[in-house]
């Protein structure tokens, strides 16, 4: 299992190092050739657009061996990234695009075949920990990687990049092949599980997954809308140069370093829900203090959120893994994936629009919107419990008196297979 964890740490080391190169080499490449900042830009939108179709790209997963696909994905990206040699001047530029869209085809099969295949090399135990180390790992190489690829295209121009972009996912089918698959691989989804809904309704069916989902998608999108505003309070509020935006950049990611490492326990004490709860009021705690007009505070404010937009991520991932069928995994993930992703391209230009109310303004809805957001959840759960609790105020004593009873320990015992000899002798007597 260890060998196992470890690989997986790897693979987002080394392809969290080839996608952050390239992506911001991309725009720039672009704009060399262009002179067009607003065409640099569309090479991001590329990128993330795939990620809409994220039901349907799943659903592959569902339907083909998990592993072969995800090294077939990985080959195949680099002979689209080795086209990039053919780039000569501006009138190559499309070539550019279709790769950046080729990317983000490969982002939605790649990380929805990752989590597909994590549960059939690790126990359930790990995953929470083990999805936490890769959340630290790729936001570490977000720290390294655009600076390496920038200082190589300034060195040897694009096709250097495109060149080391490529040998990444070489690599990373290696690893992928090394990894060691100890569960049965699942059967194959039903034609009825296969619908644009099975994938849905498996997010929607339980709890866990549909609150750290929702929670998620709120969370990321909030980030989005807010980043105008955080913008505008650098430059504005603070008076301080745009290049101090590199500095919130590294705090924050440092906040995502130290998050992940800490959030597998987190999850294994307290559960996907509460720690996809902590991530959102920490993220909506770090707009209100970048509303404070002190330079050291927004500082602050960026590590607390960097801190808990990966809980919030992974506690959502981490409740698919544990609570999804394992034929429909590969789907379920792809529309965990939309549902986080798929909002914050509708919020990124609300928020750049209403910061023209202020720089204020925008940082106090996101975090109105995260809190009310754990408030819902909260009142959905107390409004459950409500539900559940038998009329007429029945006692512990006479629950325990009940035949058949069990409590709520003794399920738990058994759930975790520990229960004692009384027990089982008990059981067999019965």
């Amino acid at each position: 299992m260890r060998r196992n964890a470890g690989l997986f740490v790897a693979i987002s080391l080394v392809s969290g190092f080839g996608s952050g190169a390239m992506s911001l080499v991309a725009g720039i490449w672009i704009l060399d050739l262009t002179g067009s900042s607003s065409l640099a830009a569309l090479a991001g939108l590329c990128v993330y657009a795939p990620v809409l179709a994220g039901p349907w790209l799943g659903g592959l997963l569902d339907r083909v061996p998990r592993r072969p696909l995800v090294i077939a994905v990985n080959l195949t990206l680099v002979l689209v990234l080795l086209s990039l040699l053919a780039v000569r001047g501006p009138g190559q530029t499309w070539l550019i695009f279709a790769v950046s869209c080729a990317y983000g085809v490969s982002y939605v099969l790649i990380d929805a075949g990752e989590t597909a295949l994590l549960p059939s090399a690790l126990s359930p135990a790990e995953l929470g920990d083990v999805n936490g180390w890769r959340s630290s790992a790729q936001e570490g190489m977000k720290l390294v990687a655009p600076l390496a690829g920038a200082g190589l295209y300034t060195w040897h121009g694009g096709h250097a990049v495109a060149v080391l972009s490529a040998a990444v996912p070489a690599l990373v089918a290696i690893l992928y092949a090394a990894v060691r698959l100890t569960r049965t691989p699942p059967d194959l989804p039903t034609e009825r599980q296969r619908g644009l809904r099975a994938g849905i309704a498996v997010l929607s069916g339980r709890r866990t997954t549909r609150v750290t989902v929702a929670l998620a998608a709120v969370s990321i999108a909030m980030s989005g809308f807010s980043t105008a505003a955080v913008y505008a309070i650098v430059t504005t509020e603070l008076g301080l140069p745009t290049t101090f935006l590199g500095v919130l950049v590294s705090a924050q990611g440092a906040g995502s370093v130290v998050g992940g490492l800490i959030v597998g326990r987190f999850i294994a004490r307290r559960g996907p829900v509460a720690v996809g709860v902590a991530g959102t009021v920490l993220f909506g705690a770090s707009c209100l203090a970048r509303c404070l007009p002190w330079w050291p505070v927004t500082i602050a404010a960026s590590v607390v959120a960097g801190i808990g937009l990966p809980w919030t991520l992974v506690a959502a991932v981490t409740a698919v893994q544990t609570h999804t069928p394992a034929a429909l995994l590969g789907r379920a993930a792809a529309t965990a994936n939309t549902a986080m992703f798929g909002p914050i391209a509708l919020a990124i230009p609300l928020g750049s629009a209403a910061v023209h109310l202020g720089a204020r303004p925008p940082l106090i809805a996101a975090a109105v919107i995260c809190l009310a957001a754990v408030v819902a959840t909260s009142h959905h759960r107390s409004t459950r419990r409500n539900a559940d609790r038998p009329a007429g105020g029945c006692s512990t004593d006479r629950k325990r008196a009940a035949p058949g009873h069990r409590s709520h320990h003794d399920r738990a015992r058994e759930l975790h297979g520990v229960t004692d000899a009384r027990t089982t002798l008990t059981r067999e007597g019965r």
